[in-house]
């Protein structure tokens, strides 16, 4: 006997025992030791990091993440899925500053370096509880007990490793660069860093003169949108082939330089009138020299000049210089020139420094320290931050009278990724550099090998990217990561870098290990890693190789946390001091998946790493494979959005915590509506109340299904444990052959053989789907079978579970046929939604025992029978499915409810190949249309016409001239055809003049309208009309459903079993009901278990209800409570 069923499930309940079942049986590491000869499948694991809590976003990159290696274990695969966790980095500085109420670098250093340090390491771990509840909760199975952590030793020394890799190949230096700047922080940042802080803000538009020096009445007009640029300004760009217009200014009477295309624009925007005088071209500007906006190092520069390399003198800064990037897009046409804040603009002055001799050319000049905040050079302006005195330097050159113009600019900028309210800046700052513009062609021939999802991530969002690739900006300027494991002579100034830190304790003269040593002295409780980390690696010098009096120091800077979590590949398994089998059985991996923000940044840091180290050109190549590397598929996940569709936000409350949708709804209703709901790589809404309307379109659909089957199986006593001896396998298809009662296929009804057809179509059709990432399609795939299965195999073969004859061949068969689908169905959904689907394993298969596998989760995936696909007969009843939803959908049209019964059916076919099979079906589709006659005819135009409804307000633009035409065409267009082709493709081709012309639903509408007393819908293969005539006979038997409908709700409230029988009365002054009741009360009887049906009362509670437009006291009573 099977487990009774709860009739209200809860799901969240249900998984809290599924969870304790997994734990106790340990199906986890069994479903590991089951394939522990099989071929590889290789998942890598994107570390989260544990010092934040867990949002929704993690939700679904676990669910996908957990998807897959389920998947491809269950079909024969080991995947071993190693957790991680990243440790390092600006996420944990951040959290811990707020925690001490501090921000700046310098808060920090005066707190102390080791107590900060010491409390970054703790922080890594104060949410580790809910992570590892939520990884539990959600179903996503890794192994967290040997998770790599990424500020590990063994992590660390590995990334060293990595380092002096590219240290002693030239391709790590130190460099003079203009960075994106975190001032508050004191640190660069890399490319991938800044991408992830961009947001749109206003910032002030300036239009500013710069007097020319020997014609003071004219002046250079520059455009930016960051004053505080201007005081450390050192040259005005133009582009030598655009033509410049001396223009006279109609309110000033002052002349402007600008190029002679944007005048007309600037005089609008000026709202003045700007006349030309003369134009020229930009190579006529070059070398004009100018007053700049700002004194601070002009008063003392202003006439330092230098010996150029072509012979002659020239001034070093403020005069007019070429530049290519220089357009009419936006500005004036002249662009103020500040290198210490650009890179295109340092690329200026270092080809201007090139024309000069060595040391006579101009030095960089910058009004602006590391901390963000103006010099002492700048004035009034000293000791501010820069940002906040763009309004008073724009109010100071008004006041001066070159201010011409004041305005705000919308665009994107960017912040510092983790620290939002701190805008970022460029700035010049020596640091350190991986050459990763040496492995541009390399990265993206790798690039090219890998099976993005979706495809347009390889030439788009990821390709450009690397297409644009610059230098990776490594070091950072703080405390808490990996050590940049690079030593310096305090004598020469030469450089090695260092791989591990036993190389380290190899060194002659090792000093200040006692460091470390005298603080685990003090606090027995600090964790061994710390050693490599600050304050005690900076601690270590020893004796230079290069110097016989030098002391080799470490530099100061550590190195972006990405580079840690994009050395995960082999990082994790401490390659190349240990594991180095491992890593190369995990290598590369075979699948990823993170959110879109990741393709700067763990996509890239991975995929840069691997190519530098593997690749091609890389030191690394026997530890490497043929490209792609590190990973082969990767799915980009769409960003979460929350409730309002907008970035989800906890000060907004715009999403629901995870575990408040678990313990509401179960997190395999999440997980479903995340596989369910659309592609993963579109963005997707969090929204409750969509969770919550997925449940009963498969979850509580499929549940109500293996109920139905459990309820009536037990009621029968149909077991099949007791039909089935010896080792029953995984109870697929062939083993379940064995049992007695079991018929083979061909032998059973048609109805059995279409939906055994339809199980395998649909396991094919997954497993394609799987095979290739496609989890969207495999869930809709698995929902429409559960649909076919619900909503007509089950409520089709009813009558043959209620039949009393419990050893009847037919009653057998569909008793053994709906067995096979559900056991087949948990298995094929068991990655999906592992919860449920092991749940149903239990019931269904427990009562096997020991002869079956534990869990589905030790089960293979189901392989597809062949012969037990029938494609003919799918389509058929395809077909007829059809016909009998478009029945439906024509009554409801009409508002004519499904109990009504109507008189006739006309049904259009496309196709009269089915004609003779649908007839012979007459009986069957009569009863789900409830109608009394069907008639198939090939003309629909005496019941239906087509509305064709162009929109030409959207068209015109379109096509144009070709109006005219495109209204003949269509007035002369098969409206059915159109609609067909609406069905099928969602757009219709028309020709014009020899021309396609593609239109789609919102170009044009077609719609189906039935004539008076008809009511009409269309499918890809037919039309079904129906007759809405309705005789006082229909109307009864309308009457007498609804009655059937009544008392069945009755007896579910009353709460009786399903054999239980029933007496009725009902109390009504209704003469149709009464008439209702003498000529149908036999069948409703029998429908509803009543054997007494009477006009009247009984000793029963008595409930009002309204049917047929009349009041009715109802009473039913279970016959044994009757007194």
């Amino acid at each position: 006997m099977f487990e009774p069923l709860p009739n209200n499930p809860s799901f969240p309940a249900l998984e809290g025992k599924v969870l304790s079942r997994w734990k106790e049986g340990d199906v986890y590491e069994k479903s590991l030791q089951n394939r522990k000869d099989a071929e590889r499948f290789v998942f890598y694991e994107g570390p989260p990091t544990a010092n934040g809590m867990p949002h929704p976003g993690h939700c679904l990159t676990r669910s996908i993440k957990d998807l897959f290696p389920r998947y491809k274990t269950m079909q024969g695969f080991l995947c071993e899925r190693k957790a991680g966790w990243d440790t390092h980095g600006l996420p944990v500085e951040v959290e811990v500053c707020k925690e001490l109420g501090i921000h700046s670098k310098e808060e920090i250093e005066e707190y102390g370096v080791e107590p900060f340090i010491h409390r970054c390491q703790e922080s890594v771990w104060r949410y580790m509880q809910e992570w590892e509840a939520l990884t539990e909760r959600l179903g996503f199975w890794a192994n967290l007990d040997e998770a790599y952590v990424t500020y590990h030793q063994s992590y660390v020394e590995s990334v060293w490793w990595s380092l002096k890799n590219l240290f002693d190949r030239g391709l790590l230096y130190r460099g003079h660069k203009i960075v994106w700047w975190w001032a508050q922080g004191g640190t660069a940042l890399s490319a991938g860093e800044v991408g992830q802080g961009y947001r749109e803000v206003a910032d002030p538009s300036v239009f500013v003169e710069f007097p020319l020096c020997d014609q003071q009445e004219e002046s250079l007009l520059i455009w930016t949108t960051t004053p505080w640029t201007l005081p450390s300004n050192q040259f005005a760009a133009v582009h030598v082939d655009l033509t410049y217009a001396r223009v006279r200014d109609g309110e000033t009477g002052r002349v402007l330089i600008v190029a002679e295309s944007l005048v007309e624009k600037l005089a609008a925007q000026f709202k003045r009138e700007l006349t030309v005088e003369s134009t020229c071209s930009g190579r006529e500007l070059l070398g004009l020299r100018y007053d700049p906006p700002f004194d601070y190092f002009y008063k003392n520069l202003g006439d330092n000049a230098g010996e150029l390399i072509k012979g002659g003198k020239q001034v070093h800064q403020w005069r007019v210089v070429a530049a290519d990037f220089v357009t009419t897009d936006s500005g004036t046409g002249l662009v103020h020139m500040a290198p210490a804040f650009g890179e295109a603009d340092y690329d200026v002055l270092v080809a201007e420094q090139e024309r000069f001799q060595e040391g006579e050319g101009p030095q960089l000049i910058c009004a602006v320290g590391p901390d963000g905040k103006f010099t002492e050079v700048a004035g009034p302006y000293a000791g501010r931050w820069v940002k906040e005195a763009d309004k008073d330097i724009s109010r100071e050159l008004r006041e001066r009278g070159r201010l011409v113009l004041l305005d705000q600019y919308l665009h994107d900028y960017p912040f510092c990724w983790r620290a939002d309210d701190d805008p970022l800046i460029q700035y010049p700052r020596e640091s350190w550099f991986i050459r990763t513009t040496e492995f541009r062609e390399d990265m993206l021939a790798n690039n090219q090998q890998i099976n993005w999802l979706p495809g347009h991530i390889k030439d788009g969002r990821f390709g450009n990217f690397l297409d644009s690739n610059v230098d990776w900006a490594l070091s950072r300027e703080r405390f808490w990561g990996t050590p940049l494991p690079v030593w310096v002579c305090s004598e020469t100034g030469r450089m090695e870098a260092i791989g591990s830190y036993q190389e380290l304790l190899d060194k002659a003269g090792l000093d200040g290990v006692q460091v470390w040593e005298k603080a685990k002295a003090e606090n027995p409780e600090l964790s061994d890693h710390l050693k490599v980390h600050k304050p005690y690696i900076d601690a270590l010098t020893y004796a230079s190789p290069f110097a016989e009096a030098g002391r080799m120091e470490r530099v100061s800077e550590v190195i972006d946390c990405w580079y840690d979590s994009g050395a995960m590949p082999f990082a994790q398994w401490g390659y190349p001091h240990s594991h180095a089998e491992q890593f190369k059985q995990q290598f590369p991996a075979d699948f990823i998946s993170e959110a879109l923000d990741q393709t700067r940044g763990w996509f890239y840091s991975q995929l840069a790493i691997s190519t530098m180290l593997f690749g091609e050109h890389g030191a690394e190549q026997e530890a490497g494979a043929e490209y792609p590397h590190p990973y082969r598929n990767c799915i980009v996940l769409g960003l979460m959005l929350g409730e309002d569709g907008r970035k989800m936000s906890k000060s907004k409350r715009n999403y629901r915590e995870p575990n408040e949708i678990f313990d509401k709804y179960g997190a395999d209703a999440l997980r479903w509506y995340f596989f369910a709901n659309q592609a993963p790589w579109t963005p997707i809404r969090y929204k409750e109340q969509s969770i919550k309307e997925s449940i009963p379109e498969f979850l509580l659909r499929l549940w109500n299904v293996f109920s139905f089957f459990t309820i009536y199986a037990n009621i029968d006593g149909f077991a099949p444990e007791e039909l089935l001896s010896g080792d029953a396998g995984e109870l697929s298809a062939d083993d379940l052959a064995t049992a007695s009662s079991y018929r083979e296929v061909a032998e059973r009804g048609e109805l059995d053989r279409w939906v055994l057809s339809e199980l395998h179509r649909t396991i094919e059709d997954v497993v394609s789907r799987m095979d290739h990432y496609d989890n969207y399609g495999a869930a809709l795939a698995l929902n429409e079978f559960v649909d076919a299965l619900s909503n007509w195999y089950v409520r089709r073969s009813r009558d043959r579970f209620w039949a009393a004859e419990k050893q009847n061949a037919e009653k057998l068969d569909a008793y053994w046929t709906l067995y096979e689908c559900l056991v087949t169905l948990a298995k094929a959904i068991a990655p999906f939604v592992p919860f449920l689907s092991d749940y149903m394993w239990q019931t269904l298969a427990g009562v096997f025992g020991e002869r079956v596998p534990e869990s589905v989760h030790l089960c293979n995936y189901p392989a597809v029978v062949n012969k037990l696909k029938d494609e003919e007969l799918s389509v058929r009843m395809a077909t007829l499915r059809e016909i009998a939803s478009l029945g439906r959908s024509a009554r409801m049209n009409e508002k004519l409810k499904v109990r009504q019964p109507l008189q006739k059916v006309e049904v259009v076919l496309g196709d009269e190949t089915y004609k003779p099979w649908l007839e012979s079906h007459d009986a069957l589709l009569r009863e789900e249309l409830n109608v009394k006659q069907i008639e198939y005819v090939t003309e629909a135009d005496q019941y239906i016409d087509y509305l064709i409804q162009p929109n030409f307000k959207r068209l015109g633009p379109r096509v144009g001239k070709l109006i005219p035409q495109v209204k003949a065409v269509l007035a002369e267009a098969n409206g059915a055809e159109l609609l067909a082709q609406f069905d099928a493709d969602g757009v219709v081709t028309i020709e014009v003049g020899g021309e396609p012309v593609i239109l789609d639903n919102e170009d044009i509408q077609v719609r189906l309208q039935a004539k008076d007393g008809w009511a009409a819908a269309q499918g890809k293969n037919s039309v079904v009309v129906l007759n809405t005539e309705l005789t006082e006979e229909l109307i009864r038997e309308g009457y007498a459903r609804d009655l059937i409908r009544m008392i069945q709700d009755r007896r579910k409230e009353l709460d009786c079993d399903f054999t239980d029988r029933i007496s009725v009365a009902l109390e009504t002054d209704s003469l149709v009901l009464k008439e209702t009741l003498a000529q149908h009360g036999d069948v409703v009887a029998a429908e509803t278990l009543a054997d007494n049906l009477v006009i009247g009362s009984l000793n029963a509670e008595c409930v009002a209800r309204n049917i047929a437009e009349a009041d009715v006291q109802l009473y039913v009573a279970v016959n044994s409570s009757l007194e």
